[in-house]
């Protein structure tokens, strides 16, 4: 092959790509950039993961890139059809956020179950108030999303002795079906959800789904804002059908001043940083390159998204 050219979808602060050097020519673009650009690219690395420049760019005229990458576990914002039904291949982040986020949700689940928020309060007002908290171990979570990161989180609350219950979108060993998902509400302490958004997924957390849970249950969302319905956690929260909820994803990001959200009784919100630990833009960076080494090999690459299904098969390398 000869030398190919990358095109990257950029953001501040830029991937740090010194490994092509020699292999690749690199060519950045921005969202108004990127319509010129693509004809002229073989692969295309959607750096800027929160932007929908591509898909407002890829109907253009013109040969289109044979390898897409996006820097993120969710692809949702690269279904659409022109892409679905192209022969591009689409590969994702899949192995990078796994540990973070899931020691994201377990410092959840102890500060809720420790009511450390209510600690720092009263700290702050300088009273002395001595409560009993809540028993994590023994206690009973759902986590929706039955990917790499869904596993992990699964296996992090095990380790704090969480009776946890997967649930995918088919069953198989150790994992729930999704039709199961009702059943399996009413006697979680927890509910998590990490699942990928799908036509499936999207606005699964209702309220009727919310009606299911115990009044001392506790939701909390770090796959895609897309999976609630906001509205519905709301009512849900302001009457005290759930005991509380942490967002780390919305609707709409960032999440504007005057949304309701903000002042939720029980509600922790986060701006989708749950993923984002020291040096991640390193680690995504160097994922991207060790896939174009691969690439550029005629070997396979990792991390190939089933556009049908919109994610990674399990058993995909």
């Amino acid at each position: 092959m000869s030398e190919p050219r990358v095109l990257v979808l950029d953001t501040d602060p830029s991937p740090r790509l010194d490994r092509l050097t020699g292999h690749a020519r690199v060519v950045r673009a921005d969202e108004k950039g990127l319509a010129d650009r693509l004809p002229e690219a073989d692969a295309l690395l959607v750096w800027d993961f929160a932007s929908d420049a591509v898909r407002h760019a890829w109907p253009g005229p013109g040969p289109r890139p044979v390898w897409v990458h996006t820097a993120s576990a969710g692809v949702d914002r690269l279904l659409f059809p022109e892409l679905l039904a192209s022969p591009t291949v689409l590969t994702n982040a899949r192995g990078v956020f796994d540990r973070p986020i899931a020691e994201y949700v377990a410092g959840l689940v102890l500060s809720m179950a420790k009511d450390f928020d209510g600690s720092r309060t009263l700290q702050s007002r300088r009273h002395w108030l001595h409560r009993e908290t809540e028993k994590v171990y023994g206690s009973r979570a759902i986590v929706v999303g039955s990917g790499p990161i869904g596993r992990r989180i699964g296996g992090t609350l095990t380790a704090l002795g969480v009776d946890v219950a997967l649930v995918g979108r088919t069953a198989r060993e150790g994992v729930r079906a999704s039709e199961e998902l009702p059943a399996l509400l009413p006697g979680a302490d927890w509910v998590v959800c990490a699942a990928p958004l799908t036509p499936a997924t999207t606005g699964m957390f209702d309220t009727a789904a919310f009606a299911l849970m115990k009044p001392s249950a506790r939701f909390i969302n770090v796959g895609r804002g897309g999976h609630v319905v906001e509205e519905d956690l709301a009512a849900a929260l302001r009457s005290g059908r759930l005991a509380g909820a942490a967002l780390d994803v919305f609707t709409t990001e960032p999440l504007p001043p005057e949304s309701p959200l903000w002042d939720l009784p029980g509600l922790v919100v986060s701006p989708h940083m749950s993923g984002d630990t020291v040096g991640w833009r390193d680690d995504l960076a160097e994922q991207f390159c060790d896939n174009f080494d691969r690439w550029r090999a005629g070997e396979p690459l990792v991390n190939v998204v089933d556009k049908r299904l919109g994610y990674v098969p399990s058993e995909a390398p």
